[in-house]
């Protein structure tokens, strides 16, 4: 017997101009069309009915780091964001790169955290990647080509013998590329000289180079258009790469300290006509507290938070009609759901139930209205539209500022094995 509605968005405007009613039962969308039933109803004419965003670069924090942020806090942001999936990247304290590490990541997250999730592998020489596949990592990665903030790199035959064995799994492979120089790193200005644009672009033809087992390769966070250029693999963007550059900030300003570096505004803007070839908006959200970031340059960590504010930002450029709204849906929804395997949220019958309801009314960000732990963001003061609601599996979890948790789904990668 087919589950009861549970919901139907009545009114739902669809990007292809389609109006109709969308009833929601079981977790999934179970029909499109007029309801007369007595299920709950949420009307949605005047605001934009989206699939919920599947942001595939988060570092949820968590143990020694939750000062910083943990599940409930992340997943609380992703969620006031209109995120409902998040992918937790594996450099945490300590990293995921044991089955009982990925194991007990896996059952914090699902008593802590407000929304759906999975959990890439770390990659190591010495990471057991055929059995990390089978405990259920969703990725290997972000595979570090220059060592970043609690990420070693990995290089050279090694890097070359971990595509071999993910190709082989079937798995895809997360790149962090970045080339790292020898002079000081003392502000924005020369830590974006230390890790150049130029320098990341030669670290994605490098890393190409010794992808000779053609794994499935998805480059993180490429910051510069010559990266986007030359990637032959899926091409992941940030937010903060497309809205902030260094001149935006004084060149001591540790808040906008971030890996790769914030670039110059002329690289920004390349981005940005670089949108078409951007297969993935991501946020990189990677949360420090603010006494972390108010150290002298040199000691502040890099990385910035984001979860809350990405696709708020990018629904203000849908607004503005600088993008189209089918273009923000498939980078931060469809295309991501695509390389995972995770069933995708969307407007047909037996699709994932989760959907964000966004006004059309811009408002400024302000860091006192985000739920992040670290208390801070570097988009203070830019525009976005914000939901004002959010549906996950099919039950609303967010409304009018107040949260309603529910049992999160765990997405596990293909090789899961459940009888461990």
């Amino acid at each position: 017997m087919a589950p009861p509605p549970t919901l139907v968005l009545q009114n739902v405007s669809f990007p292809s101009g389609r109006v109709a009613d969308v009833t929601l039962a079981g977790g999934k969308v179970s029909h499109v069309g007029a309801y007369k039933g007595s299920a709950e109803k949420c009307d949605c004419r005047g605001c934009f009915v989206i699939p919920a965003a599947v942001d595939m670069h988060v570092h949820m924090r968590g143990g020694v780091q939750s000062a910083k942020e943990d599940w409930a806090s992340g997943s609380m942001s992703a969620i006031a964001g209109g995120v409902t999936v998040v992918v937790d990247q594996p450099n945490t304290i300590p990293s995921i790169t044991s089955p009982s590490a990925l194991v007990e990541r896996v059952q914090d997250a699902k008593k802590h955290s407000y929304c759906n999730f999975a959990i890439n592998s770390g990659v190591t020489p010495d990471t057991p990647l055929e059995s990390m596949w089978e405990a259920g990592a969703m990725a290997f990665g972000e595979i570090f080509h220059a060592p970043s903030s609690y990420g070693d790199a990995i290089a050279g035959v090694a890097l070359e013998a971990a595509f071999d064995r993910i190709q082989k799994l079937g798995g895809l492979a997360t790149i962090h590329a970045e080339r790292i120089g020898t002079s000081p790193d003392t502000d924005l200005i020369s830590h974006g000289l230390v890790r150049s644009a130029a320098g990341e672009a030669d670290a994605v033809r490098t890393v190409q180079f010794l992808n000779r087992s053609e794994c499935r390769l998805h480059f993180c966070h490429m910051s510069s258009v010559r990266s986007v250029d030359v990637a032959t693999g899926s091409v992941e963007v940030t937010p903060h790469h497309l809205f902030l550059s260094q001149e935006q900030f004084d060149k001591g300003d540790t808040f906008g300290k971030v890996n790769p570096p914030l670039r110059t505004e002329v690289e920004r803007k390349g981005l940005w006509e670089r949108w078409g070839r951007i297969d993935v908006i991501a946020s990189d959200h990677a949360p420090h507290t603010r006494e972390e970031k108010t150290q002298d340059f040199p000691g502040a960590p890099s990385g910035i938070p984001g979860v809350e504010t990405m696709v708020p930002l990018l629904m203000a450029q849908v607004i503005a009609k600088k993008i189209d709204l089918a273009s923000v849906i498939d980078k931060t929804s469809y295309a991501p759901s695509r390389l995972l395997g995770i069933p995708r949220a969307g407007f047909g019958v037996g699709d994932r139930a989760d959907f964000a309801l966004y006004s059309k009314k811009p408002r400024l960000i302000r860091a006192e209205s985000l739920h992040s732990r670290c208390g801070w963001t570097p988009f203070e003061g830019q525009k976005a539209i914000f939901p004002n609601m959010v549906v996950m599996n099919g039950s609303i979890v967010y409304i009018g500022g107040e949260f309603s948790r529910q049992e999160p789904t765990w997405f596990a990668g293909k090789g899961y094995n459940v009888i461990q």
